[in-house]
């Protein structure tokens, strides 16, 4: 059974920061690349940060580059989401996202909110 697992959500001041994390199993993490989604109230679902398979390349949505970090475990099918110098426009449900990096199959996790504010 593949689970996606997000946690480290929470609410936190403008300028601070927050670790998500995605616990994963059931599917071979080493071959699916790993991103970030994140979909504010009334919006779509944006992409916010992708690392590829074995973790040699990375990509982030021009309103977080700088601010985010993506990294993974692949020893421990982990994948986490480094938030730093957060904005009250980061206020989102957060999503774990799996993309096999050959086929058309992904996963998604069930999401953790993130609220910005003072």
């Amino acid at each position: 059974q593949v689970q996606l697992v997000e946690s480290g959500g929470g609410l936190v001041q403008p300028g601070g920061s927050l670790r998500l994390s995605c616990a994963t199993s059931g599917f071979t993490f080493i071959n699916y690349a790993m991103s970030w989604y994140r979909e504010a109230p009334g919006g779509g679902r944006e992409l916010v940060a992708t690392i590829t398979s074995r973790g040699g390349s990375t990509r982030y949505a021009d309103s977080v580059r700088g601010r985010f970090t993506i990294s993974r475990d692949n020893a421990k099918n982990l994948v986490y989401l480094q938030m730093n110098s957060l904005e009250p426009e980061d206020t989102a449900v957060y999503y774990c996202n799996a993309q096999h990096s050959l086929y058309k199959v992904q996963y998604w996790g069930q999401g953790t909110q993130v609220t910005v504010s003072s």
